[in-house]
């Protein structure tokens, strides 16, 4: 069966005796969007902030390919392991994006007899997070746009305002835009953009929020532009703009709660990307999950070079959070991609590619473990065409530096497939503790945090910008000096170049433009030429998405 065809025939709880069985948490605190998704009360997690942390589990993988990893699935798996095994489990995931669900990647929530649901409803609409931060985005743009054609009191720069526009949607076309043609009536004509929601810093600041009252202080601190003349920052607080976009953000700042195939508990909740954003859920949703249960495992988008440096740099701090252990997610498939193969030919033997691939996870292990001081077990992802020779090499491959390769099979049998995995899990963090370290100092310069994270993780000699970033940063630095940085790259590479597989080394990484995120407090480095609005491949998802008479959606994995 598909993807689909296995949620559909889920045999789910209703969530409100779900949470009160398993987590403990009153009915009254939930507000039920159906029978199957809930919204947790923002009084009732303030509640909870006296209670213990459990212990915190971070799933990440190797550089992405088209042959398929599996971070998602394996969190799910891995959760629904440990309930298994007797321990209080708790997912936290990321919402999916409508753009990858129509695009290429297709949705978020899991595989095979691995999956969180209802799955339908989380990969379309959902709650309607996405739609309330895309709406509250907007109407920050609405509300600029307005002031300048209303005489422009802030006397913002129309060549210096920074704040695009957002859909939830992949669509190349709106990358560039002007806005304001067709005379006065319409406001001044400018240059402007579009960017996807899970880019916007409204996300950032949603996902970085543990209160409405710091959501809306975070709201009012957009930079939105600079003033003419005097080059003066020019926030959104000076629109009296933070206040209705807080309204409609109230609800979406509330963790979303809905359960595996198996009935465990997960949180659902944010979506920032992890190539053009941070990539982790929400840091509510995290921290909640660490006070309802004794173990949470939660996910960083893309590869470790992104997602987890991200968690690590970004979110940990923000949320003081710290990670017992991580879990590294490899295939067979992708590292023999890695080692050269061929897409069409991976399901065929093939030890010298696979060994060649290596490459790419040992980078990632050893960043793991010597840059951020944290233990970590590889997560081998099952595929049937993986032959007994393969896996043994992969095995002694990862034995040799000093960890586990654990085979997973909970793609086909759920949490059973993941049993082992849990079971190593807990052996190392009885057996090794954490020695957690962030990756660069607080009050380092802008450009020596960025260095730091070309070269001591993604094996580049150094770091290049042209002018107009190099003054930007030149600009920013005394005044942002003390923000992380979250490089915006391509995920299929540790370079700016997608094609260069395994673990290139010597590079450097080239940053085409710098953004301030006052609002998210980070500092966004564009390296290469990733697009902070993706595009529909010539044959999007979506064309096989349809609903039948009765409802049933179909085509949607």
């Amino acid at each position: 069966m598909s993807d689909l065809e296995i949620a559909q025939r889920a045999r789910m709880k209703p969530i409100i005796a779900l949470a009160h069985e398993r987590l403990g948490i009153p009915a009254h605190e939930l507000d039920p969007y159906g029978h199957y998704k809930a919204k947790l009360s923002l009084d009732y997690i303030q509640r909870l902030t006296e209670r213990p942390n459990g212990k915190l589990i971070l799933v990440t993988a190797i550089s992405p390919t088209p042959a398929g990893e599996g971070k998602t699935t394996t969190t799910i798996g891995l959760g629904d392991a440990l309930n298994r095994l007797g321990k209080k489990a708790l997912i936290c995931l990321r919402e999916p994006s409508l753009g990858p669900c129509f695009g290429v990647k297709g949705g978020a929530a899991g595989g095979g007899y691995a999956q969180v649901v209802p799955m339908e409803d989380i990969n379309l609409h959902f709650t309607g997070d996405f739609h309330a931060i895309g709406v509250a985005h907007n109407l920050l743009s609405a509300m600029i746009d307005n002031h300048i054609h209303h005489d422009n009191a802030l006397r913002l720069d129309l060549r210096q305002v920074h704040w695009t526009r957002v859909m939830d949607m992949n669509d190349r076309a709106l990358r560039e835009i002007v806005v304001g043609l067709g005379g006065p009536p319409n406001g001044f004509p400018r240059q402007d953009g579009f960017d996807i929601v899970a880019a916007s810093e409204v996300m950032a600041i949603l996902c970085l929020s543990h209160t409405l009252q710091e959501l809306k202080e975070r709201l009012g601190n957009i930079l939105i532009g600079y003033a003419h003349g005097a080059n003066r920052p020019v926030f959104a607080r000076e629109l009296n703009a933070h206040g209705a976009m807080a309204a409609l953000l109230k609800d979406a700042l509330r963790p979303n709660l809905v359960q595996t195939l198996e009935n465990n508990p997960a949180f659902v909740h944010g979506g920032p990307f992890a190539n053009i954003a941070h990539g982790c859920n929400s840091t509510i949703a995290t921290t909640t999950g660490l006070k309802l249960a004794d173990y949470v495992v939660t996910e960083a988008g893309f590869g470790a070079d992104l997602g987890a440096e991200k968690f690590i740099d970004i979110k940990c701090r923000k949320a003081g959070l710290r990670p017992d252990v991580v879990v590294l997610v490899a295939t067979v498939r992708a590292l023999k991609w890695h080692g050269g193969m061929a897409v069409s030919d991976l399901h065929n033997e093939d030890l010298a590619a696979l060994e060649a691939g290596f490459v790419n996870l040992e980078r990632h292990l050893t960043n793991i473990r010597h840059q951020f001081g944290l233990p970590c077990v590889v997560a081998v992802n099952h595929f049937t065409s993986d032959t007994a020779g393969e896996l043994a090499l992969l095995q002694r491959k990862v034995e040799a530096l000093g960890s586990s390769a654990i085979l997973c099979q909970h793609w086909a049998q759920g949490g059973e497939g993941a049993e082992r995995l849990a079971e190593a899990l807990l052996a190392t963090i009885d057996a090794e503790p954490s020695q957690f370290r962030f990756l660069y100092d607080e009050h380092a310069p802008l450009w020596d945090k960025i260095k730091a994270i070309a070269t001591k993780l993604y094996g580049a000699a150094d770091i290049t910008a042209d002018i107009k970033a190099r003054q930007q940063l030149e600009q920013l630095n005394d005044e942002y000096s003390h923000f992380p940085v979250c490089i915006a790259k391509t995920q299929y590479s540790f370079s700016n170049d997608p094609s260069l597989k395994g673990a290139p080394s010597g590079h450097v990484l080239s940053i085409r433009e710098v953004r301030p995120r006052h609002g998210a407090e980070f500092v966004v480095a564009v390296c290469g030429d990733m697009m902070t609005m993706p595009g529909l491949p010539a044959i999007p998802a979506a064309e096989h998405i349809d609903v039948e008479d009765n409802g049933r959606i179909t085509g949607l994995f």
